[in-house]
């Protein structure tokens, strides 16, 4: 199922180290309300491939997700193989960079071969909604399938109703970094914790209720320590 190669010899490495913390955060704050944690698949820098009559047809999108496929494959997925996982992406995320900047945006010519990014999530793929996130400017464009093509998005945010999560730009501190990066939220507008803001939040809870119990013996004369 997963025998296609996953990388490309002429196409080495990632290109700088934003294209691997951004994709990062993506991942561990995309958490969709409507689908359980074992049903939902992100993937950064994986070879996605869509045609099965032409199987060195590829695109390596900087960030996908997929819902209502297992988040894990055997020891790990190769590679993302359409005809075989039966579900498309429902989001894909560009960062923009000067070598994929025209095709990314949709402006290089149609009708070659293979098809260009855009023509690849537009029209074989059909993925619901596409992100270019430009980082030199903080800014980013969001189109929405609407029929047959894209329609640019007027909203300052990204809201997918079905899966009760959205998108928008959060300024803070990720991989020692500090600056704004694109993060997903949830229906209360509140931004989804990362791993290790969960593992903090968990031991101040922690924290909080030993603090409570100490109380509560110190309450009925006893001292903790004593304990």
């Amino acid at each position: 199922m997963y025998e296609l190669p996953s990388e490309n010899p002429e196409e080495p490495g990632l290109p700088d180290e934003f294209h691997d913390w951004q994709p990062q955060l993506l991942s561990q704050t995309f958490q969709p309300a409507t689908y359980p944690a074992d049903q939902v698949f992100t993937a950064a820098d994986l070879n996605l491939y869509y045609d099965s009559l032409n199987t060195s047809y590829y695109k390596r999108p900087d960030w996908f997700a997929v819902v209502g496929v297992p988040r894990l494959v055997d020891a790990g997925r190769l590679s993302y193989v359409l005809w075989r996982e039966g579900r498309a992406p429902v989001v894909v995320i560009e960062l923009l960079s000067p070598g994929t900047l025209e095709e990314d945006q949709g402006q290089t010519l149609r009708g070659r071969q293979p098809p260009s990014k855009w023509e690849v999530y537009e029209s074989i793929l059909r993925v619901p909604y596409y992100v270019l996130f430009n980082r030199e400017g903080n800014t980013y464009r969001l189109f929405q399938l609407e029929g047959a093509e894209y329609q640019e998005m007027a909203e300052p945010r990204l809201w997918i109703e079905p899966l009760q999560i959205g998108l928008g730009l959060w300024q803070g501190s990720f991989a020692g970094v500090e600056r704004e990066w694109l993060r997903w939220y949830d229906v209360a507008g509140r931004w989804i914790p990362t791993e290790l803001e969960q593992e903090r939040q968990r031991a101040e809870q922690a924290e909080r209720r030993a603090a409570a119990l100490a109380e509560q013996l110190r309450a009925l004369g006893i001292e903790p320590e004593s304990l």
